[in-house]
Formats: C-alpha cells, structure tokens, sequence
C-alpha cells in the first residue's frame, strides 16, 4: 500500500479490495450514473482484479471518509516511436459536498508523483468536461469523427478496390472473438493511440447481456475473412424503428478494423446492405477513415468532430527523448508545470528521425510553454500554431514554433475509438 500523503485536511492513499465499493459510491454518484455500487455486481472488481487494486487512490477527510477517488490502467498505446506504457486515468470523481475544495487537485498530484516513480511517461484521458484537464497539464491531443450515412446514400465508387477473395462472415462475438482480437492486435502496434486490450477489456467490449444493449439488438460482427485468415471486422447492433413508412431501422457500428484497401470496401459495402437498415451511424472514425473516399457522394456523410484522448507528459524529458520526429530540429524550452514540478524548467532539446536529446540548460527559452500544450501536440496532430495565436505559447524566437510543429508533424491521425 502506498504511503499516504496529506494534502490540506485531504489524505490521499492507496485503497484495499473491501474499500472498492465505497469508492465506487463517490466514482457514480459524482458521474451521474444510473447504478448504485451494489448494483454493478462482477463488474465493479472486473478490472481491479485483472489490474490489482494498487492503481486506484482515495482522499479521505478528517474523519476518513472517502470524498474523492482516482485510478488509471497501464496500457500499452501505440505512439510517435512506438508502442508505450501510458497509463489511462479513469474513474475521477469528487464527493458533491466536497467539490471546490482541493480535493481533486491532491489526487492529481499524488497520481502523477506515483507514475513518475513508477517509470511511466504519459498519462491519457477522456474528458467528461473539457474545463477540467488542462490545469493539471493535460492537453486535448485526439479528434475523432461521430459519422452517419443513409444507406441509400452509401453507394462506394466503381474504383474502390475490391477483391473476389474476401468474404464476410455475420457472427455472434462468441464465435468472432478470437478473429477480432487478431486484427485488432496488428492494428495496435502501429496506429496511433490505439492501446493493447487484454482479456479484461475483449470481455467487457463483447459482453451482449440484454443490460448491455440499450435498446438496441443483440451485438452481432462482421468479420471480413480472406485466404491466408481475417483481415478486418466490424462491431454492431440493430436498432429496430418504424414509422407508417415503413422501417426507419439504424445499424449501430460500435467499432470498424481493416487491414486492407479493399477489406474496408468489403466490411463498408456489406454494412451498408442489410435489409430494412435505412441508416448507419459510426461510432468512431479515424480523422483519414478510407469511408468518406470510397463513397460515390461523400457530401452526404455526416460527420461530427469529438474530442477524445487527452495525453499529459508525466516526464517530460523522458518522453520527448523517446519521440521521433519528421524533421531534426533544435529548441530551449521553457516549460511551466504546476503539478509535476520535475518538468518544470528550461530545457535543450535537440531531435530528429531518431529521437531525441533533452537536457536542463541556463540558455534563454525560443518558445515558453505549458506542459499542458505540449501534451496536446504529442500526437502530431494538434499544432502549436494554435495556441501561439491565442497568446497562450510565448515564441521568444522567430519562427521556432513552426520548425517544432513541423518536427512534431505526424499525418496518420490518432483514433482510441474506445472510451476507458
């Protein structure tokens, strides 16, 4: 168990097992959850117990009751040099009566020192709101896209490549699981912020209890399957609608893989023949998605831009020191961090294809910045342009904001397409 730390009347410490539903209170009620602790059953120590329960920290008041509560799971993300340890930070909450009053800001700061002593360079979230994150050094990193198409819309160019050898099978996920954890696992060693899934997270994505629906149907997969073994799939659920019309039925895709060109013009042109489904919506959808380029009319893709990962350098140096970068380049940066203060400083950074060299210098900075917005632009795929206009990056050195945008370059857009 880790040291308890006080931070004003807060404590923050480790929990044990028989503590996880008390914690779980605080966790639902401040997420606004339909579920009481008792409630969850299996599901509230699905994790904890794959994971361990070491990862999951409390704060407790002067009379040690738990009024806040973190955790993060250590995944293995794919990102600009490879695949990574990142943890994902989830279950934050704060007790209503206690909101405003330092207690998340303890947990933050505990969060953090216990991952840099642990080894672990980044951390990731999904923002439930967007106000919150950037005071602790998180920054908004990953844009994905919410689609939707009516089917008699969707027909796909007589160009898109297709290939007589590729066949789609619609499966239960019993059945499809062991076909989708394949491709998935070769799609998240190279696509950017994509993590690792293990048992735990398979268990969890193809659960089809009648609770798990929604409204919807039974959760069904469409797997693309080719000579040599499966080359892509697709999950989803059929939502039944009617009008005096006729069917108005939605087919929801929960998540679409492919491996090939002409895999996701097989999964694409099967989606979108189901009788009596009149629309298909998407879930998640990678910003380059091949779907808006297949498509005969692309203007009647509807397409929604929705945040997703937040990435937060927990040590800076380390993790601009394993980055690749397009282009080499050469910067001091002066870098302010509130909550892990062993960033903070100005440092030399010289990289390139490679990686990097980052060193505390007395060198004046050609570029102040927050640690926060060199966390949104890890990925490569938010610029620090943006910021620089808004007054909130300092450029002390012509044009030294643009040279690192171009080294911080990457033009595959990142996609998680799965909120932790």
């Amino acid at each position: 168990m880790p040291t308890p730390e006080t931070a004003g009347p807060w404590t923050v410490r480790g929990i044990d097992r028989d503590e996880l539903p008390e914690v779980a209170e605080v966790t639902l009620t401040a997420m606004i959850a339909p579920d009481l602790p008792e409630e969850v059953g299996e599901r509230l120590h699905h994790f904890p117990e794959h994971h361990g329960y070491g990862r999951i920290l409390a704060a407790t008041d002067e009379h040690g009751a738990i009024v806040g509560s973190t955790r993060s799971h250590a995944f293995d993300m794919a990102l600009p040099g490879g695949v990574r340890r990142v943890a994902g930070v989830t279950g934050v909450g704060v007790w209503p009566t206690h909101r405003r009053q330092g207690v998340l800001s303890a947990l933050m700061r505990r969060q953090l020192a216990d991952l840099k002593a642990d080894g672990e360079h980044y951390a990731a979230l999904w923002a439930s709101e967007s106000g919150i994150y950037g005071r602790y050094g998180f920054g908004l990193a990953v844009t994905e896209t919410e689609a939707a198409i009516d089917v008699h819309h969707a027909a796909l160019r007589a160009d898109a490549p297709r290939d007589g050898g590729l066949r789609v099978l619609l499966e239960r996920p019993g059945a499809a699981r062991a076909a989708v954890e394949e491709v998935f696992a070769r799609v998240a060693r190279t696509q950017l912020g994509r993590f690792a899934r293990d048992r735990a997270w398979w268990d969890r994505l193809l659960k089809d209890d009648p609770a798990e629906r929604g409204g919807k149907g039974p959760l069904r997969v469409s797997v693309v399957q080719g000579p040599d073994g499966p080359v892509g799939y697709a999950l989803h659920r059929a939502e039944r609608r009617w009008s005096v019309h006729g069917s108005r039925s939605v087919l929801h895709v929960q998540e679409a893989v492919a491996l090939t060109p002409a895999a996701h013009t097989a999964l694409y042109e099967h989606l979108f023949s189901f009788d009596l489904i009149t629309r298909v919506e998407f879930s998640w959808l990678a910003q380059d998605d091949p779907l808006e380029h297949l498509l005969v009319d692309h203007q009647k893709l509807e397409t929604t831009p929705v945040d997703s990962l937040w990435i937060r350098l927990v040590d800076m140096p380390a993790a601009l020191s394993e980055r690749t970068y397009a282009a080499p380049f050469e910067a001091v940066l002066g870098i302010t961090d509130r909550y892990a203060p062993w960033n903070a400083g100005t440092w030399h950074v010289e990289g390139g294809p490679d990686g990097a060299r980052v060193e505390t210098t007395d060198a004046a900075p050609d570029v102040s910045l927050d640690v926060s917005h060199l966390g949104a632009a890890h990925l490569g795929q938010r610029p620090l342009l943006g910021p620089l206009r808004a007054g909130l990056v300092t450029e002390h050195t012509p044009g030294a904001v643009a040279r690192l945008d171009t080294a911080l370059f990457r033009p595959d857009p990142a996609i998680c397409g799965l909120i932790f």
